[in-house]
């Protein structure tokens, strides 16, 4: 079964869904800075569009582009900034 999410006043948008690599989310971003928490360990790929990221325990921000992935240990926050909209998958461990 699928599981909607909202985030940010409809800002962030994902499903989530269970495919054979375990749980997963595909969503979508509008323009805007956001910080999210984490409570598992998220591999996340961007699939359309850029992002800006700055990872736990760095002031640098990255870019990210469609097929890179980051990762993000468990219980950590990180931030991302976005000039324009993009998806991503993001695959927890």
């Amino acid at each position: 079964m699928f599981k909607t999410n909202e985030y940010f006043e409809g800002e962030v948008m994902s499903i989530g869904f269970n495919p054979e690599k375990g749980p997963a989310t595909i969503g979508v971003m509008a323009v805007g800075e956001y910080e999210f928490g984490t409570s598992q360990k998220e591999f996340m790929t961007v699939t359309s569009g850029k992002m800006l990221v700055k990872l736990p325990g760095t002031d640098q921000w990255k870019d990210f582009k469609e097929n890179e992935t980051f990762i993000v240990e468990a219980n950590e926050k990180f931030q991302v900034n976005v000039k324009e909209e993009i998806s991503y998958i993001c695959f927890y461990k």
